[in-house]
């Protein structure tokens, strides 16, 4: 059974950086895509980023393209999150997950993922 765990979120100002880890145990990374979600209060669940396993293309929703960069390290079972220019509207609690399923980096849709962390608060605010 995978296991996620997450860690590295906390208190930001705006336009300021966090890097967001998940790691990895009970199997490893290299089976599977890797993804970051987030959940807003009162809002769906956003597929943020997803890293394929074959050849380590990424997807990033519109809302954080050219912000967000997502990266794995198979190494050390871990997948990162770098956030960067960070917005108020970018407070959420952020979700590792992983799929072995080939196709599901394209609509990031969280009915497709298998596998959960627990999650990690990220609060922008001055």
């Amino acid at each position: 059974q995978l296991q996620l765990v997450e860690s590295g979120g906390g208190l930001v100002q705006p336009g300021g950086s966090l890097r967001l880890s998940c790691v990895a145990s009970g199997w490893t990374l290299d089976y599977f895509q890797m993804a970051w979600f987030r959940q807003a209060p009162g809002k769906e669940r956003e597929g943020v980023s997803c890293i394929r396993r074959s050849d380590g293309s990424t997807y990033y929703a519109d809302s954080v393209k050219g912000r967000f960069t997502i990266s794995r390290d198979n190494a050390k079972n871990t997948v990162y999150l770098q956030m960067d220019s960070l917005e108020p509207e970018d407070t959420a609690v952020y979700y590792c997950a992983a799929d072995a399923g080939d196709d599901v980096c394209y609509d990031r849709d969280p009915n497709e993922f298998d596998y959960w962390g627990q999650g990690a608060q990220v609060t922008v605010s001055s």
